[in-house]
């Protein structure tokens, strides 16, 4: 009888330290393929002896590098505060730089404090700003004896969950960066009593005429203008400063959020970082970092800029002037669709080329490169993503995920990074175990560096549990699951080495049917992208992208913009250096002119082309419609389908084809797609092509043991496997399917991943080891040694017991410990000629020790391991080190009222809300302690 376990050989410790043998290399391990960190700098209030012990400590952790990003700090240390860019700030940064040098360590830093880009030199020509209206009726003969007017009234938005008076615009001075204690004050949004600026004053008759009236309106708001025959409506639109506020803002970085739309604003914007660094030695920072576009989460959208006018109409041939009522909802349907797609479209395009493209510009020219979150912007993300060098995703869903990891794949770049672990779960719950679910989703998705998030730095000697940011896994030295830190990032530097390695290798390019949503109206002018809410979900491209991640075809997400660059190599659709098998189009209604044509001319040379369920109908946007609209009718024409099977109909096309219906399955078949088997086995997985063969990454996080047979997609002469956990390697069990295709023998465990490489070779490597068990399972008895070793917040005395429970049964002095404990036990040796130990319960993390020696670290949600009979004594001593959560220590805290959440701004808010206190803070005093330690049963299996 065989069982699926995470295998740890003893052997494979060493085997991991002997030359790669003959036909096989491990990639090499780098500073970008372990995992790396954002670094919370709170309050800016860091000292050179505090950095040094800090990045000294990651670097023996085994991170590959930290992004600073200054934020806001903490209370009764105003007097350790450091301006932002001030020089001395700008003294830390350069030691910084020069400490991780030293180090090995790579270093990015936010463009910015908090998020979005703002600051106290942002004036009100740079701030974002948005588009207010309103209308008057006349009739023929009549004027208008109101003024032409808009009076913004004051509005103050602040961060509430500290204790902190209601704040009103009239208490506020302009501008906001010119008031005390903004720390304190936690501003999101301020707009202060003004009159609104009119940028457009446009008249439109019941018989479709229009007047601009602007040069109507005299200095003191007076239209001196007498309607003409029929009934008129005038539309008076006025330009309001948003007030929207840098979030999470350290000191000397609070004020205005830059205005994305406006070249003029991120060149005034960077100018000043331009001037701090001069003369300044910053040539080893890696990458600058900008976070999700989060403007709009405030009171009203951003959606308005002084250029906008003109930019609309060089890119559309109309004069945005003319159709008001129309982008309002107050023309017909159609008009007003078409107009708001277009309207959409200038904003996306503004924000890629007047903000995302101007800041790598800008910091190419600095010798660095960025590092861009795209999601949650007003623009077709895809395109916002692959303006940088490398996209960073963040969030639990794959297909969000692969938003930002296919911007990469089509265009070439080598690393996708993810936000990782934000607010996994509540505070102080999550687990390495969790942590690994997290990262191997991301993997799955396409990501290949890894950003926890993330690290507060603290000052040496700081009171545990130290400084803490809100939406983090708290990945630094005082939380006790850094005890197995290193082993947990050899996980992800080994695993990220191969997933650096090669390219990646779908087969679908997945059309994204950007202006289907730009014509989508909604409450809001503005429709922001990104993989989730209800303009992506139940779309037709979500849930086709869906079915396909759940039947195993492998795939990119592809904008109209990326399609322009597709090109046919050997017959195939190829792009970033990278050639897939089929383009696939969801079912829309609009498609662009210029992307119908190069789609076209791809199948005429040779790409295979899956439409689902029906054509598009029509070209987006109201610009030059009658000439687009007729080209776009005559490229459809060229297509003559027939019936190949029932529902599906084939068009072909110089050397390719085009294929149209509803069963995508039977489509993606007769144009030669086919999808990797191991997803109808519940695994996920992702896979890259590299010299002589594939790597696949396959993770099994079902819920249950797999074993069995699994066929690869792929050709193979052999197939190896590598542990990324453990290090052993060694040549799978293959034979041929049904189809000829290989398959390979595997066993995996919940929570288990594996790395499959397959060789047009047969490499000399020994087989790989697969455990069957060969007896009966046994408990492992006797009594056992607890020791605690790390933690607090004192260490409990040592204990004995027979009975494995929770550490908090063992007395009132265990309840509260947070830390790391030994817990030992002599036995004599076992019949067998090898071993499966099963530690059982463990919470949270372990490593197992025999006879002093060290086989393994094991952070879950399976805890086994094989013991090698050269390792068994006769009398043998086990020795487990088990380390817990912070979250008993912090019950402990708060159940005595000592103070820890002493944070400006964001004061640690509880996710849920019976972990609320008054000030909605998150407040442990009412958890029970959490189970802690070993709790067993611990068992011994013969296994060979």
């Amino acid at each position: 009888m065989k069982r699926a376990i995470p295998i740890l050989l003893l052997s494979a410790l060493f085997m991991a330290c002997e030359p790669p043998a003959p036909g096989f290399h491990l990639p090499e391990i780098t500073r970008e393929t372990k995992p790396w960190s954002r670094w919370w700098w709170q309050g800016s209030a860091v000292t050179r002896e505090g950095i040094t012990a800090e990045l000294e400590a990651y670097q023996k952790a085994g991170f590959g590098g930290l992004e600073i990003t200054p934020i806001y700090g903490v209370r009764g240390e105003e007097d350790q505060f450091v301006e932002y860019l001030s020089p001395q700030w700008v003294d830390l940064l350069e030691f910084t730089l020069s400490e991780a040098k030293r180090l090995g360590l790579g270093i990015d830093m936010a463009t910015g404090t908090g998020w979005p880009f703002g600051g106290p030199w942002v004036g009100e020509n740079d701030a974002c700003k948005y588009l207010a209206y309103k209308t008057w009726k006349l009739k023929e003969g009549e004027k208008l004896n109101q003024p032409i007017e808009y009076q913004e009234e004051g509005y103050v938005r602040a961060v509430t969950n500290h204790v902190n008076q209601p704040i009103r615009a009239e208490d506020l001075v302009q501008p906001v960066a010119a008031n005390k204690n903004l720390q304190a004050l936690a501003l999101d949004q301020v707009r202060f009593p003004h009159s609104m600026p009119l940028q457009s004053l446009v008249a439109y008759s019941d018989r479709g005429e229009s007047v601009d009236l602007m040069t109507h309106v005299t200095p003191e708001g007076k239209l001196n203008w007498q309607a003409p025959a029929g009934s008129w409506t005038i539309y008076g639109i006025f330009q309001g400063q948003h007030g929207k506020m840098v979030e999470r803002a350290a000191p000397g970085g609070e004020g205005n959020v830059i205005d994305h739309f406006s070249k003029e604003a991120i060149q005034h914007y960077l100018a000043r970082f331009d001037s701090v660094f001069a003369e300044r030695d910053i040539s080893t920072l890696r990458s600058f970092f900008n976070d999700s576009y989060e403007v709009d989460d405030a009171l009203g959208q951003a959606n308005w800029t002084p250029g906008l006018l003109e930019a609309f109409q060089e890119k559309h041939g109309y004069d945005l002037r003319a159709h008001w009522p129309a982008l309002f909802g107050e023309d017909t349907e159609e008009n007003h669709q078409r107009v708001l797609s277009d309207f959409r479209e200038t904003i996306s395009d503004l924000l890629l080329e007047t903000f995302t493209t101007e800041w790598s510009q800008w910091a190419e020219k600095r010798g660095a490169i960025t590092r861009n979150q795209a999601h949650g912007s007003p623009a077709n993300i895809l395109d916002l993503y692959a303006a940088s060098a490398i996209p960073e995703t963040e969030g639990t869903d794959i297909i969000r995920i692969k938003l930002g990891t296919s911007a990469a794949h089509v265009t070439g770049k080598k690393l996708a990074s993810s936000e990782s672990a934000t607010w996994l779960n509540e505070h102080f719950f999550s687990s390495l175990a969790d942590l690994k679910q997290n990262t191997d989703r991301f993997f799955a998705g396409g990501v290949n560096h890894i950003f926890y998030h993330g690290s507060c730095y603290s000052p040496p000697g700081d009171p545990w549990p130290g400084r803490l940011f809100y939406a983090a896994f708290h990945a630094n030295s005082r939380n006790p699951l850094w005890h197995d830190f290193p082993a947990f990032n050899q996980y992800i530097a080994r695993t990220q080495s191969f997933l650096q390695s090669g390219k990646p290798d779908n087969d679908i390019l997945l059309y994204f049917p950007a202006y289907d949503r730009f014509a989508a109206p909604q409450k809001e002018l503005l429709d922001h992208f990104d993989g989730r809410g209800p303009g992506f979900i139940g779309s037709e491209v979500e849930v086709l992208a869906r079915k396909l991640q759940q039947e195993g075809y492998s795939f990119d997400f592809i904008s109209d913009r990326q399609i322009q660059n597709i090109s046919i190599s050997n017959g195939k659709p190829e792009t970033g250096g990278v050639s897939y098998q089929t383009i696939v189009l969801p079912a829309c209604k609009y498609l662009p002119l210029n992307t119908l044509s190069h789609i076209l001319m791809l199948a005429e040379n040779g790409a295979q082309v899956v439409i689902h369920q029906a054509l598009p109908e029509s070209v987006p946007g109201l610009g030059n419609l009658q000439e687009n609209q007729a080209r776009f009718l005559q490229l459809l024409e060229t297509l003559s389908f027939e019936e190949t099977t029932v529902g599906i109909k084939q068009a072909s096309l110089g050397k390719g084809s085009v294929f149209i219906g509803g069963d995508m399955e039977k489509m993606l078949a007769y144009a030669g797609t086919e999808p990797e088997a191991m997803a109808g086995k519940d695994l996920n997985y992702t896979r890259r092509s590299y010299e002589n063969g594939y790597y696949y990454f396959v993770a099994n996080w079902s819920g249950k043991e797999m074993e069995g047979w699994i066929p690869l997609q792929k050709d193979a002469q052999s197939v190896m496997i590598y542990d990324p956990v453990t290090g052993e390697k060694g040549i799978a069990k293959q034979q041929p399917g049904e189809d000829g295709k290989p398959e390979i023998y595997l066993q995996l465990s919940h929570g288990q991943s594996l790395i499959l490489i397959t060789s047009d070779r047969i490499p000399e490597e020994t087989p790989w080891h697969y455990l069957t068990k060969t007896g009966k399972t046994s408990a492992l008895e006797g009594e056992w040694e607890i020791r605690f070793i790390e933690g607090g917040p004192v260490l409990p005395p040592p204990v004995k017991t027979k009975n494995l429970v929770s550490w908090t049964e063992l007395g009132e002095d265990y309840q509260h410990f947070s830390g790391t404990a030994v817990y030992q036990l002599v036995f004599s040796r076992p019949e067998g000629d090898g071993w499966i130990l099963d530690l059982g319960g463990v919470h949270e993390s372990a490593v197992v020790k025999l006879n002093h020696t060290p086989i393994g670290t094991l952070f879950g949600p399976t805890y086994q391991i094989f013991i090698d009979p050269k390792l068994i004594k006769e009398h043998n001593t086990l020795e487990i080190e088990v380390s817990g959560l912070m979250l008993n220590r912090i019950i402990d805290m708060d159940q005595k009222g000592v103070p820890w959440k002493k944070f400006y701004n964001v004061n640690f808010p509880a996710r849920r809300a019976e972990h609320r206190d008054e000030n909605g803070l998150f407040d442990a005093s009412r958890i029970s302690p959490v189970p802690s330690g070993l709790l067993g049963p611990v068992t011994l299996s013969p296994a060979r």
